[in-house]
């Protein structure tokens, strides 16, 4: 399983709990979309996470980002995945950078809003804030393999109520 969660904004421990913990520990990847804030923050996901993957976020210190990157590209499971914490030009310019990048997903973070948004070339995913989810749901997204190159893919919030689920399908 791939967790996916992004915009913790702590100062001193990673702010899991609920299904989004539980999803962080049984994850094989765990993709953090930026702005942890603290390095104390990243460590406490790296502590938690069999294999963090994460992106520096505009809120995230310099220690940060001497650690991680501001884009990151992986595959799970065949499906090619890019991940930023934000671009300017919202949709269109991470729709761009999906395709420069011959990315499936895009995943993103900044505005706490969980999305999914399927363009012509790929499909666009924010998991939204388990910790600060400022005025929308306290979520992240999961991705299940449902066979080479096909994922089955969800927005569930930390009480574990699934409310948007999708399916990402790579043709590269």
């Amino acid at each position: 399983m791939l967790t996916v969660i992004s915009d913790t904004h702590s100062t001193d421990d990673h702010r899991l709990s609920g299904r989004t913990h539980e999803a962080v520990r049984d994850a094989d990847i765990v993709a953090h979309a930026g702005d942890f804030m603290r390095e104390s923050v990243l460590d406490a996901f790296q502590r938690e996470a069999t294999q963090l993957l994460g992106v520096a976020g505009n809120n995230d210190d310099a220690g940060i980002c001497d650690r991680l990157p501001t884009t990151r590209q992986f595959t799970f499971a065949g499906v090619q995945f890019v991940m930023t914490h934000t671009r300017r030009g919202g949709s269109t310019e991470l729709s761009l950078l999906g395709r420069e990048r011959d990315a499936d997903v895009v995943i993103f973070g900044h505005s706490h809003r969980p999305t999914v948004i399927a363009t012509e070339k790929c499909t666009l995913v924010n998991p939204g804030s388990h910790a600060q989810p400022r005025g929308h749901r306290a979520a992240h997204a999961e991705f299940e393999v449902q066979s080479e190159r096909k994922l089955d893919g969800r927005l569930i919030t930390v009480d574990g109520d699934v409310f948007e689920s999708f399916t990402i399908t790579s043709w590269t």
